[in-house]
């Protein structure tokens, strides 16, 4: 993972995922992209796609250029190779098409967390990435100056489908040397006997290289708050979950833990797409 990605909207959740993304480049050698999208009117979209240029334009990108210039000079920066980039489109489509120009391994992202009404009418850009993006994408909730994970829960039903996406949680445990606690959450609607939770987490494990690692099984009411409440349990320093990336409808009536967790845990969240 050496080539992360962080858009910003200069808001203090966007300088919290900066600043944890600057601590994992510094321990991986890894360099930073730092993308600010402006999305603007469609007026002024189709002359900037002429080529016209426009004084509220020009001023909008200085404005923006000026804000991450200020922003490469921070002292916990220094050392770290960062290109910055603004760009014309929305910033759910500017993130994944950025990300497939650049060859990104990585994107760091803060997200505030809603809930209620709120959470469902307005959503946010980072639940979206999280749900569509090909690459991991890390949730920051709050400020770490010490991003130290030393025990990241790994919550799956571990299924074969899971083996391809579990080889990056594998290379990112790697860089902080953390130990891996791979949870299966039972909950009344997806219950199994600890024989077979067992067995199958085993048969998992037996096809990968893990030196740090712990299994267990946890009985909750429903998986989101059996995983919320596992990481709690055990100290965990951040939660590494897999998603499907549903899409309209399917998405709408099947829900998504991952996003539920991103909004609601407080905890660092890490998602890889199956």
């Amino acid at each position: 993972m050496k080539r992360i990605l962080v858009p910003t909207d200069f808001s203090k959740h966007a300088e919290d995922a900066l600043k944890a993304a600057a601590q994992i480049a510094k321990k991986n050698g890894a360099e930073i992209f730092l993308l600010h999208l402006l999305e603007l009117p469609n007026q002024m979209n189709d002359a900037v796609t002429n080529g016209s240029s426009i004084p509220e334009v020009m001023l909008f990108i200085k404005k923006a250029n000026e804000k991450l210039q200020k922003i490469k000079e921070e002292p916990h920066l220094q050392g770290i190779t960062i290109t910055t980039t603004v760009q014309f489109e929305k910033a759910f489509d500017g993130i994944l098409s950025f990300n497939k120009k650049n060859k990104i391994d990585l994107i760091v992202m803060g997200s505030h967390g809603s809930s209620g009404i709120e959470e469902i009418l307005i959503g946010s850009n980072t639940e979206k990435v999280v749900r569509l993006s090909d690459i991991p994408v890390l949730v920051i909730k709050k400020n770490l100056d010490t991003l130290n994970i030393k025990n990241i829960v790994f919550a799956s039903d571990f299924s074969t489908e899971i083996k391809k996406p579990f080889l990056k949680m594998i290379e990112f445990a790697k860089i902080f040397d953390s130990n891996l606690i791979l949870v299966m959450i039972c909950t009344p609607n997806s219950f199994k006997t600890t024989a077979m939770g067992e067995k199958t987490m085993k048969n998992f494990i037996a096809d990968f290289e893990v030196k740090n690692y712990s299994m267990q099984i946890y009985n909750d009411s429903n998986i989101e708050t059996g995983i919320l409440n596992f990481s709690n349990t055990v100290d965990a320093d951040l939660i590494g979950l897999c998603t499907h990336g549903r899409t309209g409808l399917s998405h709408f009536f099947n829900g998504s833990i991952s996003e539920d967790l991103v909004n609601h845990a407080i905890k660092p969240v890490i998602t890889f797409k199956i």
